[in-house]
């Protein structure tokens, strides 16, 4: 079986009142220009954020979100790429953060790795991100989990969903679709297995122009016992 648009289209849309309802219902991406105007600050702060979220309530680490961008100074990747083990150890002492020595010691790092990439490109990091095809959304996740820390498994796609560069996810219900539509047999986990499923979204997104984000919700919607 293959996934059809139309069929897709179809099925979800039986979920709504309307076309208007299932369209204000459906997520959006921001536009290349939208990204490339995000300070490289947002980046390490959404990859922050989502390395605190693995494993943890995402409301917990939301709620706890302002107090850090206060103790990190804004998340600047220039100043926190200085971050001495002492500076983590105080951090560790600061009752308003969420005290997870491994996490905390994520931040410099990928302040190194967003300079890197600043230094390789010639450009800000938002710029490279824009930049990326979302015909290779996969091959932007390998890089960020290969160069980044923690930022493997669904962390990539989370981070990228955080700051709005289209991305699918690979949640239980859209892995559910397409193992029912025989892209994978289960959770894709090889490098293989992960661009069988970009071919997929690829086909999907030329037969219907939408946004890998949008086509990643409608494939999780098309799951449900009642249809």
């Amino acid at each position: 079986m293959t996934l059809e648009y139309r069929w897709l289209h179809d099925r979800v849309r039986q979920r709504f009142d309307s076309d208007a309802a299932m369209e204000a219902f459906l997520p959006r991406a921001l536009t290349p220009d939208g990204l490339k105007r995000l300070g490289d600050d947002r980046y390490l702060s959404a990859m922050s954020r989502r390395v605190f979220r693995a494993g943890m309530q995402h409301s917990v680490v939301d709620a706890r979100w302002p107090a850090f961008e206060e103790a990190f100074w804004g998340f600047e990747p220039g100043t926190l790429v200085l971050l001495t083990p002492e500076q983590i150890e105080g951090f560790m002492q600061d009752e308003r953060l969420i005290r997870h020595r491994t996490k905390l010691q994520t931040i410099p790092r990928n302040a190194q790795f967003i300079l890197d990439i600043r230094q390789e490109q010639g450009t800000s990091f938002g710029e490279f991100i824009a930049d990326w095809p979302s015909s290779d959304i996969v091959g932007l996740w390998r890089l960020l989990a290969r160069r980044g820390a923690r930022l493997g498994g669904r962390s990539a796609a989370g981070f990228l969903r955080l700051v709005g560069k289209d991305t699918f996810l690979l949640t239980s219900d859209v892995v559910a679709r397409l193992v029912a539509a025989g892209i994978v047999d289960q959770a894709p986990t090889s490098q293989r297995d992960k661009q069988r499923v970009q071919d997929a979204f690829n086909e999907l997104q030329q037969a219907s122009g939408r946004p890998l984000c949008q086509l990643s919700a409608m494939l999780s919607l098309s799951i449900n016992p009642s249809f």
